[in-house]
């Protein structure tokens, strides 16, 4: 089962996710924290869905998503964000979909947030949402729209991580190693 992460980010009491001039309600900073998660999310896959199994319900087709974009009410994308409703400015938010509720939420959290922050810092730019189902769209159909996909196991997940410097400066070289080392053996039992 997943486990669906609602993120936001508060300047005093005021959500500075919101922006009532744009067309998806979505300040500059939501946007590119959006576009950080985005960039980072085959690095921190292997936090967010860290066991052999978690990768099971992260197939095409299935509701899980497995590819990379964004969207408003569409449901088979990486990111979806809420649709606004007026008066509710402090809900304004970003649903980061991929996370294994098996997960462990500190690290989890601490790398989802590492990267939606490396994307403010950096002021990256989000890609144009995709509202099309991108589960009924062809190989040829995503390739041409830039839409990646997630790892597809647990292996390939750590070996991005491997090389990841936005995870290791969030978990710390202590975890960020041990983490690793106990995840390759947790898939060579797996794989033998």
């Amino acid at each position: 089962s997943g486990m669906h992460v609602h993120q936001s980010l508060f300047k005093g009491d005021r959500n500075a996710f919101f922006d009532p001039d744009d067309t998806y309600n979505l300040s500059q900073e939501a946007r590119h924290y959006i576009a950080g998660i985005l960039k980072y999310a085959p690095e921190i896959t292997a936090v967010n869905n860290q066991w052999v199994n978690s990768y099971k319900r992260l197939v095409p087709g299935y509701e899980a998503p497995v590819y990379i974009s964004w969207a408003r009410r569409n449901r088979s994308d990486l990111i979806r964000v809420p649709e606004y409703r007026p008066g509710r400015e402090n809900a304004t938010r970003v649903e980061f979909r991929s996370p294994d509720s098996a997960c462990n939420p500190y690290l989890a959290f601490s790398v989802m947030l590492a990267a939606g922050l490396e994307g403010i810092e950096n002021k990256y730019e989000a890609p144009e949402p995709i509202e099309e189902n991108v589960y009924d769209m062809s190989a040829a159909e995503r390739q041409a729209r830039n839409i990646e996909t997630l790892p597809a196991n647990l292996q390939e997940a750590v070996q991005l991580m491997e090389k990841s410097e936005v995870v290791r400066k969030a978990l710390g070289d202590h975890v960020f190693n041990a983490f690793i080392q106990n995840k390759m053996v947790e898939w060579d039992q797996y794989r033998t």
